[in-house]
Formats: C-alpha cells, structure tokens, sequence
C-alpha cells in the first residue's frame, strides 16, 4: 500500500504523541524511567519504516521540542535527548553494514561512547539519586554496554512485530497472539 502524505503526516502525529506521553511518564515515574524511554525510542523507528530517515529526523526533532515545553521535569529528560531519541537513526545506519559482527561491534563501540560520556561527564545529571555499585567505571561501562545490546535486541523485535503486525496486515487486523 503506497502511503500518501496526509497518512505520513498523521502517523507522525500519532507517533509525536505517544513519544511524548511517554517521555512525560519516564520523567516522572521513579523505577521504571529507562524502560518508558526505550519505549518512547520506538516510534523513530516507526517513522524511518513509514516515511524515510527524513520521518525519523523530525519525529526526534519535534519530540524534544515539545518534550522541553511540556514536561516539567527537564533533567529527566536527557536520557531520551541523549541516547534513546535518536537511537533509531543511529540503528538504521549501522545496520547498513552487511556483517552482523561489524553491526554488533559498531554498536557497542557506540554504547561505550554514550556511557563514557555520559558516567564521565554527566553521571549526576544521568543518574540522579540512582547509586551505582562501587566499581570500576569500566566494569559498569562493560555491564551498560551489555544491557544496551539486550535493548538493542528488544528494539530489533519491536520493529519486527511492527513490521509483521502493522505494516504488512494494516491496522484493522493487529493481534499479538
């Protein structure tokens, strides 16, 4: 089915909004911040899928615009401004690559960017009252590192029930089971 621009624009809407519902929601709910975010990370992808890389761009572009109007805790917002927003862009890239080894390990030298950046430079803005292990900063950078892969994971079959659910059979026939 060829999508035309009004369905383009009223996706983005769609998406625009649930990414900011749960932007709102990860900003605010102590606990389960990283898993809203990841969750909110979703739909660039669902516009890439839709619209093209241009989607993607914007939909971040518009969420943390509108994330910086709307959500009264700003500070809890730099997980999605700095890693999860924008994640969709950077997997759509990296997975141009055609050997999945190279995927992986661009990926993880990508995490390892983010997490040194982020612990180095960021760690009590990123944080916040979350208290880390007493260890070296490699070893939690290792741990993240790994954790981001599993997220990478998790997003990859999030796309994929999109893909499966949504794009090929329409909306009027989605079913999780």
């Amino acid at each position: 089915m060829k999508k035309n621009k009004t369905f383009k624009l009223a996706l983005g809407g769609i998406c625009l909004a649930l990414t900011i519902i749960f932007m709102f929601a990860g900003s605010i709910a102590p606990g389960v911040e990283l898993t809203l975010f990841a969750i909110s990370s979703v739909f660039v992808a669902v516009m890439i899928l839709e619209s093209g890389v241009g989607g993607g761009v914007i939909l971040y572009l518009a969420a943390v615009i509108l994330g910086l109007i709307l959500v009264p805790n700003k500070v809890g917002l730099i997980p999605y401004v700095f890693l999860f927003g924008y994640y969709g862009l950077v997997k759509f890239f990296i997975e141009k690559l055609k050997s999945a080894v190279a995927q992986i390990i661009v990926k993880a030298i990508f995490f390892a960017a983010v997490l040194c950046i982020g612990f180095l430079g960021f760690k009590e803005l990123l944080l916040g009252a979350v208290s880390l292990p007493d260890m070296p900063i490699v070893i939690l950078i290792i741990a993240g590192v790994l954790f981001l892969l599993l997220y990478d994971y998790i997003y990859t079959l999030a796309i994929n029930l999109y893909i499966t659910k949504v794009q090929r059979k329409g909306i009027d026939n989605f079913k999780l089971s």
